[in-house]
């Protein structure tokens, strides 16, 4: 283990909101306590998310009101260069940033060498920028969706669709090759469970010819999935055995009504977890797993779950590890939990904020999906809320 470079504490605490929204002035924190009031109801933010696809579907002029609310608050502008305000001011707080290029579910050849270019050009500014040394891709930003399909199906692809994986897994090598000659992080999100097989695949290929030396590309653990605990320890077990680091996000889930629909419509046993309680019991499970082996793990600690930093803490202290140890990370979506995330860095971890960016049409099906969770998700708006009103008392606004 690395020796201590600053003194570890088990009392940190995420009540302090002059902290957590030091990097808001007054009309910004106001704003978001608008935003998440509004978020706060259910029906309203499921008509406004089929509205808004109805509007952009047909053209109309809605993307002024989608920047200036949702787009505004998740994702840190249109570019990287409409980022950088946000990138520096996080940074002041010791915030560092994990840059996302939010696309998605691309269908046509062109757009799919469009995002491994867009991706690429964002591994060489995080290699120019210490204040973020992080990526974050979709592999269904460099295959097409159905491809990925029947590949983790084991359906036989035919001449052309073999041509089109082939290609598709030469832009995931551009990508991971580039990032590993720029020493800069490749976070590999997971997605549906009905791809996911061919991503794990292909990730754990790359981090094989990639990871020799340390942790560069790194694949995504969903814990609300029942066997993902399994999976991680396989991985892990995997890597040893073939004697590279092991790079992996642990994450609750981002997918879970839609991978139970289909579930039921298609009459399998559905991949979620019973419940809440077991999707914490896997996860913590399996922070502690990675802390048990961290000389050839490096992790991301991707939650906004106060219970599982604390724990991330504790067990940091009963191994005599440094809050700043090199493998370890911890990260909230920007925009939520900085009552995590500021207090965790002021009080010396490692913390970074996922930083989406692109052409608002572009990260739509994101920011909709950042709308439906904090709705879904019990007492997330509740908790955003709570903290963006004790700071508004504070001030005296």
């Amino acid at each position: 283990m690395n020796t201590p470079e600053q003194p570890h504490s088990c009392d940190l605490s995420f009540e302090d909101t002059a902290i957590a929204f030091a990097g808001k002035d007054n009309n910004e924190l106001k704003k978001s306590v608008r935003l998440f009031s509004l978020m706060g109801f259910p029906p309203l933010v499921a008509v406004g998310s089929r509205l808004t696809r109805l509007a952009l579907h047909l053209r109309l002029p809605v993307e002024g009101l989608v920047r200036a609310t949702i787009f505004e608050q998740f994702c840190g502008g249109t570019s990287i260069q409409e980022c950088i305000p946000s990138i520096k001011k996080l940074m002041q707080f010791g915030v560092h940033t994990i840059l996302d290029y939010g696309v998605e579910a691309k269908e046509e050849e062109s757009e799919l060498e469009l995002a491994a270019q867009k991706l690429v050009k964002t591994i060489r500014y995080a290699q120019d920028d210490p204040d973020t040394n992080i990526i974050s891709s979709k592999i269904t930003g460099l295959i097409r969706f159905d491809l990925l399909v029947k590949v983790s199906s084991g359906e036989a692809l035919s001449g052309l669709e073999q041509q089109e994986y082939i290609r598709g897994r030469k832009r995931v090598k551009f990508l991971c090759k580039n990032a590993f000659e720029s020493d800069v992080q490749v976070y590999f999100d997971a997605e549906e469970s009905w791809i996911q097989p061919a991503i794990d695949r292909i990730v754990t290929e790359m981090m094989s010819t990639y990871n020799k030396k340390k942790a560069i590309i790194f694949n995504t653990v969903q814990m609300y999935r029942h066997d993902r605990l399994v999976f991680l320890k396989e991985s892990v077990k995997k890597a040893r055995d073939g004697n590279y680091f092991y790079g992996v996000k642990v994450v609750r889930g981002a997918y879970m009504e839609k991978e139970r629909a289909r579930a039921r419509k298609m009459g399998y046993p559905s991949p979620i977890q019973p419940d809440k309680a077991s999707t914490d019991r896997d996860f913590n499970a399996g922070i502690t797993y990675c802390l048990e082996n961290l000389d050839i793990v490096s992790f991301c600690n991707a939650t906004h779950n106060e219970e599982s930093c604390l724990l991330l803490c504790a067990q940091l202290e009963d191994l005599e590890a440094s809050n700043t140890h090199e493998h370890i990370m911890s990260a909230q979506l920007f925009g939520m939990s900085d009552h995590i995330s500021f207090n965790m860095a002021k009080a010396g971890f490692n913390v970074a904020k996922y930083m989406p960016y692109g052409p608002v049409d572009e990260v739509i099906p994101y920011l909709l999906r950042r709308a439906q969770e904090n709705t879904s998700v019990g007492g997330q708006v509740g908790r955003e809320l709570k903290f963006l009103r004790e700071e508004k008392t504070r001030r005296g606004i």
